[in-house]
């Protein structure tokens, strides 16, 4: 049996998120009003999981998952609205150690729970398993990103930085070198929160993410990426051309595709394709990748998430002369996706979190500049 501590502030989106587990079998569960009261059922029932509303009076979701992470770890799953909102504040509970969120497909009150059924259930299932990140106040790495941004020097001079390579290549060129394509899902936020801001603003390849994500999220997830990143981040939300040192972060609620377009390789979103489970879909990515791109210029990146999506199209990315990265276990927050790589032969090389970026630095040659 699953302990799970259901925390909304109201009684009926408790009753329904609570029928919810109940029909499962498998959850012994407890209900909470509010951040003050989920706090205190952290300490006496000793949950295996939390799912946590964001808004809510007393105490909020926020504050409340700061105490949690700081008293007694446990994998929360957020449940916030379907918002511009919503989607920032939880960007700062991933950031706080959440290892997930379910969006409410109804906004505050949802009544279509339904909808998101056994998204609910894959999702807490699988943060019973998973590893609760540690808070950024106990961490004793290099700075965080949000540090990072918080300081006006470094951000102007990256900033500039950027500005001296548009006017050196004068207009946007389509890459030749290389590419890296990464795929990520449970946990994903805060991973690549981590490891983007890691490559400088003159790295030579272009990067394409699929993040698991609802539509209304990934533009202010760009947007977030994009100021704690020195290479700019974009949402690919209409036809792009590929560019060097530029991010391309999937759209939410579709696929990201590569084509090319009189020649020029270009990316843009599709809707869903129905084939593929997850979306935006690494496999599809990654397929369609091969399919415009020498693999010998392909680097795939496999982080943190469930499932096994892009196992195969990486796997053929590697067997076709281009390189891998596998998130180790140690640092991945579900060792689901990188897993299936590994278990495929797909993984040129297995590395922690914090030396993904390293591993990418090394093998475009880009080192470090004054």
């Amino acid at each position: 049996m699953i302990k799970l501590l259901i925390v909304d502030d109201s009684a009926l989106m408790r009753r329904q998120l609570a029928s919810v587990f109940e029909e499962a079998g498998d959850f012994e569960i407890l209900l909470a009003r509010n951040g003050l009261d989920a706090v205190e059922q952290n300490r006496q029932f000793k949950p295996d999981v939390v799912t946590l509303d964001i808004n809510m009076p007393e105490m909020d979701g926020i504050t409340a998952l700061s105490l949690i992470m700081a008293e007694r770890p446990v994998p929360v799953i957020m449940v916030s609205s379907l918002t511009e909102k919503g989607a920032l504040a939880t960007f700062e509970s991933m950031n706080l150690g959440a290892v997930d969120y379910v969006a409410k497909p109804g906004g505050t009150i949802s009544l279509t729970l339904d909808q998101v059924r056994d998204e609910l259930l894959t999702k807490v299932r699988a943060a019973a398993r998973a590893k609760v990140p540690a808070s950024r106040s106990s961490q004793s790495v290099a700075p965080a990103p949000a540090e990072r941004q918080a300081k006006p020097g470094l951000r102007q001079r990256m900033q500039e930085e950027r500005e001296a390579l548009m006017r050196a290549s004068n207009v946007a060129k389509p890459v030749g070198e290389g590419l890296v394509i990464i795929g990520v899902s449970t946990g994903g936020p805060r991973a690549l929160e981590k490891m983007l801001p890691l490559l400088p603003a003159h790295f030579p390849w272009p990067v394409l993410i699929s993040q698991h994500m609802p539509g209304t999220f990934t533009a202010p997830f760009a947007a977030r990426l994009n100021g704690l990143c020195p290479l700019e981040v974009v949402e690919a939300s209409k036809p792009m051309t590929v560019e060097k040192g530029k991010v391309y972060i999937g759209k939410g609620g579709a696929d990201m595709v590569l084509a090319r377009r009189a020649g020029v390789l270009t990316v843009l979103p599709r809707p869903e394709n129905g084939q593929f489970l997850w979306h935006p879909s690494v496999e599809l990515m990654a397929r369609t990748a091969l399919e415009h791109v020498p693999a010998q210029q392909i680097v795939g990146v496999m982080l943190t998430g469930m499932g096994n999506d892009g196992a195969d199209g990486f796997t053929a990315i590697k067997n076709a002369g281009g390189r891998t990265i596998a998130e180790s276990e140690e640092t991945a927050v579900v060792f689901g996706m990188p897993a299936v790589l590994i278990q495929r032969g797909g993984a040129t090389v297995v590395r922690p979190l914090d030396e993904v970026a390293a591993q990418l630095n090394e093998w475009a040659q880009c080192g470090a500049k004054e």
